[in-house]
């Protein structure tokens, strides 16, 4: 547990003065001989720190003297020559814990060093890994520890931490070894490390420095100096020739000789040292790590930087961050968020290209639009997420150039994909489409993006901007302004700069629902009509006379009308004056004093009709305002309205009448159906009408003759003509745009469109065609140049589900839901063929790349595989359930690799992905996705899947947990992941024919990925689309990215061709593909996040739920990757050791020192299943019913661990001072138990419990002693404030109906009283401020508060609660006031004391609206009036105690908060995702005058730190410095907030233990449980040292090898354990090693016994079925396999050396084997000459059957140690008793009765001892042949597991996952 002393320590000292006193630090500081280090008074020393005096002749003789004289030296000890004269320090260790050497001497303490280069001369010691720590302190008082490593493998950030990994350079190499940290070279040089710390806080963190407070050198360093200075020393540097060069005018000084390196004549410093400076000038370097630049400045001739000159940006930052100004890059500290973590490896980034045309920009959030003042300033960041990151919208000028490869800052060129077209039309609605001024060009809408089309070319201009749908269009009547409205809730509406495509204003329209938008036609006054959010019809009215010239928009009048408004527009002539028509009505608007009115045109008999549409008269002939109104009608009436006058002048109605001789259609009023016009347009010659038939008429002015018409497919939306009078535009309901050519009497269709969301596509080999399936039920054929639908297919009652073309030949595959497939020639315009394997919806569909087979899926998961031959299609072979029923549909459901050779698809389930053999369809390999993350608290299923380029033979996989695995195709290891990938899945995947580029989609958004991850910003993201992507994919040619979802997007890629590397430069497959790791804490975030509303978080993963126990399943192989444990061996912080590549790729061996966490990082996820809750918690008859069946939904509320083992009915207890056993330690923490662990700083108790026993362990020496009281699961302990007194609870004790409450003294360890009141289990406990009170809460079946007085431990009153309570707490101010929390409530109460009465008075104070249906499940009091709340939803409130109300709330965690601590200005919260949270809450007390209006932006995140499981205990000291912290994985921390340190104090078991045996030596013991782990601990400090984890498997049983008789133990022998798993194998792992030595498979079943032979050449392994297997460890061959108990689980096997000849078998050995039904059977064994031979075969009888036993007990045999020949047995039969049977006389000899059947069995070797254990929790010493058994009591279940060992003296006995030691003094 290594070091566990935790004194709390002293006040920080203050700081030295300010800069005016710190001239003693110039021109520099020699840190060491200033501060003295090598007295040792103001330094501090920890382990193997040694200073060394070289002195000698320069080169060659011995030169050790001084402080520690070496003689005989290890090379590594020492520099490697004898250049080094003076003192050198020397520190070396294993453990950068407890290997240091520290300045100050105390942590509190400051060196107030002001200097800003820090300069470290030292030398890595070869092949080791060093560590140094520098404490610097902000201006803002803010302590920064900067920590560098050759350790660490990537840079991490913090707000309070920076790591960066040292690469070390090799004197062979000749220059620093470039991003490959490690261990240092063997020929490591002497290195000058110059840190500019002040660059350093700027640049990662934008904080201001002020001086260095620590610095803690760590292990395997070599130290000669330190020194602080405000100068630029120059290494190699002569004085002279600094005065020659004038070098000191420009900041740079030759290094002085006290910190000079010695050069030898005739050599130059750069070839003998290395000279790193941090933040390095080089810009070729990667800047997030330490290491040397190259080449290297010649000393003298090129000065490194000037100090006046700021240096480089070393956090690479998107081009766009780039060209900020500087305030904008350099902003203050008070512009930072202080989040963790802050700086990321990847900063995604909006992506531009040309502003205007072709320019590809991004939707804006909606709530960053209500922000901005204009949406044009193309420097304002855009920030997108929560997490550190921010988008840069910004706008560059020109074509987009194409970058050079090599760039270390991201992907190049920067943008990578250019929009260049979008396919389709409308969104919202189909009426608007514009024409420009000129006549050129067609404005409409595309969901959210606007588009001009320009008719000559057909060239797009893209305006983006919007967030929703587009919901209507307007120019003003110059065409240089175009405004916008989008649909949805938010309603913002642009004005934009058409010419320039720049956005000139964003605002809130006001508007839900908008249905018109009128300009007028100055451009100052823009008109609309929607719906308020009451869904009242309202008129805006604003004035944008001021936007051009740089102003805003403003409302001039606005009006609420019930009449209905389905068209309005503004008079031409006036500004003020609008024209509104709707049903029943037309309306002229006027807008006079800010007032919005309006009078209703008489319409006398048409006052009944529907008007839809409305436009001016054209032409000069008359006055403005004498100009006619005309307005359409559904009815086809067409009403000439005098404005001036305000009454209609004529009505005529539009008849499709019949053709007369010219040709013209004739239009009247007699009756018949009208023409329902939809809309209608005016010019000065003509007048065009859209109608419900789908025709676009173009009338005389008098409506006497229809002159042309054109018929459309569906009704027409909109007709507008243009303002040369020569083209009439169109739309149509069907999403198609067009116009009408009047002289040339000829129609262009521009655009055609899917009415309902595009779901897949499929693309042409070469032909440039593309399929699409889209949700109107139609499959559509597209030529990509042109944009224009070629063919449009349907088929009556079937809906078309996927299509696919044939890479070759003009063949189109479509599968419809009926489950036909059809297969169209598109050359000849016809069915070819039509297959009918399926039955349900095709959900995918696919042709090989070479075009020689076909597959098709259905929903019932059937897959066919078809031939083609001559264009015909054969079907080779159908089969059923093997496609996952629910994994969508679409082109990429089925997919090939790239040589035709695979297929690769999600099923049988959704959690599977399988590969076959395409032209087979034979099944290679079957990979479960759902056990590939171990710490997922979800289910994670796989959504797509896409192969990798062929020679890596590699199978991406995206999955619903927002990540991509990188699979092996061939193995089905896990190569490497990627998370997260997308804010949601990933819904689709492309992979570039040349490897290089990856293509994800995912929600609206597409990702552009460097496929082998080379830079440091590895992928940029684009947006545009309103909906989600359906899919993405590069054409043939890879000129072109394809996207579709609302619309089809067509994307130009503009990525440099690839170059093709030559041999020697090429990279192995392995190299080529980083993807990242889920260990990673700079995740990619997604690009098209919006901003949290919350207090900064760092980067969050889904909450994971609470994790009761772990059971493996058989059968399921486990998949992993060597790799993958090499990379996590080698990353900081780990202490693995992995295997050999030939070794099991299943198992992680993990090794801890003590101070660090033994990180286990499978890739197999865990299978979690909670027990059932049976009815322990039921009350006993006679008592009250329970209130509540219902456990609320909340971990913080205790559950007991389901237990099937009963209360023992006797027991033996020991006299005193006669007790042969004695508990030594206990190994576990119970993370059942909710708030069961205690530490109080200022006296240093420390307690915690494991099942029903409570360990009170020292910290200083980690000596436990345990106190026995409770029988039952412990579920929550307390501390006085005082630290005098100790409550536990637990369950009913036995003959009690209540549950147990123990009050302990704390000095002694006596159980000072008990309590009985609650009747099923204790929640929570708290005594009061003056230790006068014990307030307890019963769980949700009992309900109750009871409030006991501590000075006679008497109940003083009692209430019943109406909801369950999780927690309890006193005011620290206020003796008299408690709180407890409940389902959506605080409960205030306050006592009420009148001489010995007490009275409660309580007040129910619910949760916020805001928050909904929560669970308050954590609580703890802050600063004066100020209490803390946690919810079930990850909230926590602040409540202000003096009114009971709550005045601020804000997001803390994603999952639950079930614990809270608050001191002083800080609050720690722990909950279900593993993460404790550090917050910083000094102005909540501000801002509790505030009320309401507070604001979670006063709330920061200091730290977090996320552990191993769900956080269930917590106890820190009074500045929450450090504490200890328990989990639910069974595991108790020490967390330090300062060094950001969390070190495993006490660790065990979270499933049950399934066997336990000690060493030879018993030095150590080994244990295994259901989780798969085998770990070994060292038994002197019950300390785990090495854990061996197989994954997704059950470790059933292990045995220790045994020492060969006569054979002494060597120290550096090995030691090896057998273990084996429930998936038949057996595994052999070297213990000293640290890894896995050998596996077998010798089973087909599970197994349950294994044992090694007595000389450990030979191990026997039984199984499930029966099967007895004999194998050699050195062979791995299986030589013998017995089937004698074939049908019964194997139950015990043992082997002895043989005590008699005349047993009539050969050999030396005898063995044993026990099986459930009975047998045991004994065989004698000669290995050496492969001989075993059954020696005597033993059935014991039993009843019928067995009466009140739930389950038989199992059969156990042994041979007994004390008398030889004899064995004894134990099982059910038909008495309870040991039988002791003789081997020799073939009889019983004894028996010894027993009080139940025993379910575990150990005999002593040194003692005629027999240790039993019992299902009624009991353990029994028995001696033999006679005399008293003693019971022992401290299991809280079934004992099912009792091992002695070698020498007898120590005793292992197991009871579900707790491990208890015992010792036999007398033995």
């Amino acid at each position: 547990m290594g070091v566990r002393s935790m004194a709390v320590s002293p006040r920080m000292e203050q700081l030295r003065r300010g800069s005016e006193h710190s001239a003693w630090q110039r021109p520099y500081l020699n840190v060491f001989k200033h501060f003295r280090v090598e007295e040792w008074k103001r330094s501090a020393k920890e382990g193997d720190v040694a200073a060394l005096t070289v002195t000698g002749p320069p080169w060659g003789r011995g030169y050790c003297q001084g402080w520690a004289v070496l003689t005989h030296p290890h090379p590594s000890l020492l520099p490697k020559d004898t250049r080094m004269k003076g003192t050198i320090y020397r520190i070396r260790g294993s453990n950068p814990a407890s290997s240091y050497l520290q300045l100050p001497r105390a942590g509190t303490q400051s060196l107030g060093l002001t200097g800003r280069y820090l300069y470290l001369l030292f030398r890595p010691l070869p092949r080791k890994h060093f560590l140094v720590h520098l404490d610097v302190t902000t201006e803002e008082n803010q302590v920064v520890r900067i920590s560098f490593s050759n350790l660490f493998k990537e840079f991490k950030s913090s707000p309070t931490w920076l790591q960066f990994p040292f690469v070390c350079g090799a004197a062979s190499e000749g220059t620093a070894r470039r991003g490959v940290p490690g261990a240092a070279p063997g020929d490591a040089r002497w290195t000058c490390l110059v840190l500019d710390l002040p660059s350093i806080l700027a640049l990662y963190l934008a904080r201001s420095y002020s001086h260095l407070r620590g610095v803690k050198l760590c292990c395997n360093l070599l130290v000669k100096n330190l020194c602080t200075t405000d100068l630029l020393f120059e290494p190699g540097v002569t004085l002279a020739r600094a005065r020659l060069g004038d070098l000191s005018c420009r900041g740079v000084a030759p290094m002085p000789r006290e910190l000079a390196f010695p050069v030898p004549k005739g050599q130059k410093w750069h070839d003998l040292y290395d000279y790193i400076r941090f933040p390095s000038e080089g810009p070729e370097l990667l800047h997030n790590s330490i290491q040397k630049s190259f080449p290297h400045p010649v000393a003298g001739d090129q000065v490194l930087q000037e100090p006046g000159h700021p240096p480089t940006q070393l956090v690479t930052r998107s081009r766009a961050a780039c060209d900020l100004p500087p305030v904008q890059q350099m902003s203050s500290p008070k512009a930072v968020p202080r989040r963790c973590p802050v700086v990321t490896k990847s900063i995604p980034e909006v992506h531009l290209a040309v502003p205007g045309p072709g320019g590809a920009v991004p939707a804006a959030d909606p709530v960053l639009e209500e922000k901005l003042h204009s949406a044009g300033d193309t420097r304002q960041p855009l920030p997108l997420s929560a997490g550190g990151i921010h988008v840069y919208a910004h706008q560059r000028r020109g074509q987009t150039a194409r970058a050079v490869p090599g760039s270390q800052e991201g992907l190049v060129p920067d943008p990578i994909l250019k929009l260049r077209t979008i396919i389709g039309f409308g969104g919202c609605s189909t009426k608007w489409a514009l024409w420009t001024r000129d006549s050129t060009a067609v404005v409409y809408p595309c969901h959210a993006v606007i588009v001009a089309l320009l008719l000559q070319t057909g060239e797009q201009r893209f305006f983006l901007g919007h967030t929703d749908k587009v919901a209507a269009l307007a120019f003003s009547g110059s065409g240089s302004v175009l405004a916008s409205a989008q649909a949805g809730p938010r309603g913002l509406g642009r004005l934009w700069d058409f010419p320039t495509g720049t956005c000139l204003s964003l605002f809130k329209t006001h508007l839900h629902g908008l249905v018109s938008l009128s300009f007028s036609h100055s451009g100052a006054v823009l008109c609309g009509v929607g719906k308020d959010v009451h869904s009242k019809t309202m008129v805006v009215v604003w004035n944008t006379a001021q936007v051009t010239r740089g102003g805003g928009v403003t409302v001039l009048a606005k009006a609420h009308t019930d009449v209905d408004i389905q068209a309005m527009k503004i008079a031409f002539f006036d500004d003020t004056r609008m024209v509104s028509c709707g049903r029943d009505n037309i309306r002229l608007w006027r807008v006079r004093s800010g007032a919005l009115r309006s009078c209703p045109v008489p319409l006398g008999e048409y006052h009944a009709l529907e008007f839809t549409d409305l436009a001016f008269e054209e032409g000069p002939q008359q006055e403005p305002e004498d100009r006619a109104l005309f307005v359409c009608s559904r009815s086809g009436h067409v009403l000439e309205v005098d404005y001036k006058n305000v009454c209609v002048r004529s009505a005529r109605r539009l008849l499709p009448a019949q053709p007369q001789e010219d040709g013209q259609e004739q239009a009247g009023s007699s009756s018949g159906p009208g023409i329902a016009i939809n809309s209608i347009s005016m010019s000065s010659s003509f007048c065009a009408t859209g109608s419900e038939d789908g025709y676009v008429r173009l009338w005389l002015l008098d409506f006497s003759a229809a002159v042309l018409e054109a018929e459309h497919e569906a009704s027409v939306s909109c007709v507008c003509i243009s303002p040369d009078g020569h083209k009439v535009l169109s739309t149509t309901a069907a999403g198609s745009l067009g116009y009408l050519d009047v002289q040339a009497r000829d129609y262009s269709t521009l655009m055609r469109s899917h009415g309902g969301s595009v779901l897949g596509f499929s693309l042409q080999g070469k032909g440039g065609h593309m399929a699409t399936v889209a949700q109107d039920s139609t499959i559509r054929v597209w030529d990509l140049a042109s944009r224009q639908q070629l063919y449009d297919f349907s088929a009556a009652e079937e809906t078309p589900c996927t299509v696919a073309f044939h890479p070759f030949w003009k063949m189109l595959a479509c599968g419809f839901d009926s489950g036909v497939v059809r297969i169209f020639n598109l050359a000849a315009s016809d069915l070819l063929l039509e297959h009918k394997q399926h039955r349900t919806a095709v959900t995918g569909l696919t042709f090989s790349p070479d075009g020689n087979l076909m597959f098709s899926s259905c929903l019932q998961g059937t897959l066919a595989l078809y031939r083609l031959m001559a264009q015909k299609i054969q079907v080779l072979r159908v089969l059923g359930n093997v496609v996952a029923r629910d994994g969508g549909s679409g082109v990429d459901t089925l997919v090939l690799s790239g040589d035709s050779r695979l297929l690769a698809f999600v099923g049988p389930s959704k959690y599977v992905v399988t590969v076959m053999e395409a032209c087979s369809l034979d099944e290679l390999l079957r990979v479960d996705i759902s056990i590939l993350d171990l710490h997922s608290t979800i289910l994670d299923s796989a959504v797509k899947v896409c192969f990798g380029p062929v020679p890596q033979g590699e199978l991406l996989v995206s999955t619903s947990s927002n990540k991509i695995l990188v699979l092996d195709a061939k193995t089905g290891r896990l190569v490497r992941e990627v998370s997260p990938v997308h804010k949601l899945s990933c819904s689709s995947l492309a992979l570039s024919k040349d490897g290089q580029y990856l293509l994800t989609a995912g929600d609206k958004v597409i990702k552009v990925w460097d496929y082998r991850m080379r830079f440091t910003i590895n992928f940029q993201v684009f947006i545009g689309h309103s909906e989600p992507v359906h899919q993405v994919a590069f054409t043939p040619d890879q000129e072109h990215v394809i996207s579709i979802g609302d619309a089809i997007f067509l994307w130009d890629f503009l990525a440099p061709p690839p170059v093709k590397s030559s041999p020697g430069r090429a990279r192995s497959p392995v190299s080529t593909l980083v993807l990242g790791s889920d260990r990673s804490s700079e995740k990619p975030k997604d690009g098209s996040e919006t901003p949290r509303q919350t207090v900064p978080l760092p980067l969050l993963s889904s909450p994971p739920c609470l994790d009761i126990s772990s059971v493996h399943p058989a059968g399921f192989q486990s998949i992993s990757s060597e790799s993958d444990r090499e990379e996590e061996a080698e990353r900081p912080g780990s202490s693995r050791k992995v295997a050999n590549e030939h070794r099991d790729a299943s198992v992680i061996v993990v090794e801890s020192d003590g101070n660090e966490e033994p990180v286990v990082r499978p890739r197999v996820r865990q299978e979690s299943s909670r027990s059932p809750e049976k009815a322990a918690n039921e009350p006993r008859k006679g008592t009250r019913a329970p209130k509540c069946c219902i456990r609320p939904d909340s971990y913080r509320h205790f559950t007991p661990r389901f237990k099937a083992s009963v209360l023992p009915q006797s027991f033996v207890s020991p006299p005193a001072g006669s007790e042969v056993l004695k508990l030594k330690a206990v190994i576990g923490y119970n993370g059942n138990g909710r708030g069961n662990m205690v530490w109080n700083p200022d006296t240093g108790f420390f307690a915690y419990s494991c099942g029903c026993v409570i360990v009170v362990e020292d910290l200083h020496s980690g000596s436990q002693s345990h106190w026995l009281g409770h029988a039952e699961e412990i579920s929550t302990l307390t501390l006085s404030h005082h630290a005098q007194v100790l409550a536990s609870a637990s369950g009913q004790k036995d003959g009690d109906s209540h549950c147990q409450i123990c009050i302990w003294s704390t000095q002694d360890g006596a159980c000072t009283a008990e309590l009985f009141h609650h009747e099923t289990q204790v929640q929570a406990m708290a005594f009061s401020w003056d230790d006068r009170f014990l307030v307890t809460i019963g769980d949700y079946s009992d309900q109750t508060m009871a409030l006991w007085s501590t000075h006679t431990y008497e109940l003083v009153l009692s209430t019943c609660i109406s909801e369950p309570l999780h927690d309890v707490a006193f005011s620290p101010f206020s003796h008299q006031d408690l709180a407890c929390v409940g389902r959506g409530a605080v409960t205030f109460w306050v006592l009420e004391q009148q001489e010995a009465a007490v009275r409660l008075k309580v007040h129910r104070a619910p949760a916020p609206d805001v928050l909904g249906l929560v669970e308050l499940t954590s609580l703890c009091y802050g600063a004066e009036a100020l209490l803390y709340t946690g919810t079930n939803s990850g909230q926590i409130c602040v409540w202000d105690t003096e009114t009971n109300s709550c005045f601020m709330t804000w997001e803390a965690d994603e999952g639950e908060i079930g614990v809270l601590l608050c001191r002083h200005q800080r609050l720690l919260s722990g909950s279900n995702t593993k993460r404790i949270r550090l917050w910083s809450v000094g102005s909540v007390q501000e801002l509790r005058l505030k009320g309401p209006n507070a604001r979670s932006g006063s709330v920061l995140l200091e730290h977090e730190i996320t552990l191993d499981g769900t956080i269930v205990s917590a106890a820190f000291d009074d500045s929450l410095e450090m504490g200890i912290v328990g989990t639910t994985a069974g595991t108790l921390w020490y967390i330090n907030w300062l060094e950001s340190t969390s070190i495993r104090l006490i660790s065990g078991h979270k499933s049950k233990v399934t066997e336990v045996c000690f060493s030879p030596d018993e030095s150590h013991c080994a244990t295994c449980g259901e989780d798969g782990s085998v770990r070994i601990w060292a038994l002197g400090s019950t300390e785990l040292v090495v854990q061996f984890q197989v994954l997704n498997q059950s470790c059933q049983c292990l045995a220790w090898k045994p020492r060969p008789v006569g054979v002494w133990p060597r120290p550096g022998e090995s030691q090896h354990v057998v273990a084996g798993y429930s998936d038949g194998t057996v595994r052999v792992f070297s213990v000293s090693r640290t890894e896995m030595e050998l596996k077998m498979h010798p089973h087909a079943a599970a197994l349950t016994a294994v044992t090694y032979s007595t000389d450990g050449e030979m191990i026997l392994s039984g199984g499930k079925d029966g099967i007895v297997a004999v194998s050699s460890p050195r062979t791995g061959m299986t030589i013998h396999v017995l089937a004698d108990h074939k049908g019964s689980p194997i139950t015990v096997l043992q082997c002895t050396r043989k005590q008699y000849h005349e047993l009539g078998v050969e050999g030396g050995e005898l063995w044993l084997a026990a099986s459930s039904d009975r047998r045991v059977s004994v065989w004698g064994s000669d290995w050496l000459q492969d001989k075993c031979e059954l020696l005597d075969w033993l059935s014991f009888p039993a009843p019928a059957g067995p009466e009140g036993l739930d389950s038989l007990p199992p059969s156990l045999a042994a041979f007994c140690p004390w008398e030889h020949g004899v064995l004894v047995y134990v099982g059910f039969g038909l008495q309870k008793e040991a039988l002791f049977y003789s081997l020799r006389k073939k009889q019983v000899l004894r028996k010894i009765s027993l009080p139940a059947f025993a379910t575990s069995l150990s005999l002593s070797p040194a003692a005629p001892f027999m240790a039993l254990g019992f299902s009624d929790r009991l353990l029994r010493l028995q001696p033999c042949p006679a005399g008293a058994p003693q019971d022992y009591a401290g299991h809280d279940d079934t004992v099912h597991l009792c091992r002695f060992a070698p020498s007898g003296r120590r005793l292992l006995t197991a009871s579900h996952s707790a491990v208890l030691v015992w010792e036999l003094p007398g033995a």
